[in-house]
């Protein structure tokens, strides 16, 4: 009877393991496509100017 005890608890630790592996790697890859997109909005920001003319602007002023 024990032995089908720490057969249950060993299964059941394991899968809590793989789910908290399969958490780990959807996060990482989250954070990895968000650090992506926001470098590539910089870039684009750097590379490409205001929408605004220099007219525009000095009249905001």
């Amino acid at each position: 009877m024990r032995f089908f005890g720490l057969v249950a608890a060993i299964f059941t630790l394991s899968s809590c393991a793989v789910v908290a592996v399969a958490d780990l790697a959807v996060s990482t890859a989250a954070t990895v496509a968000k650090v992506g997109v926001r470098t590539a909005g910089a870039a684009v920001d750097l590379v490409l100017p205001d929408k605004k003319s220099e007219a525009d602007k000095s009249r905001s002023k």
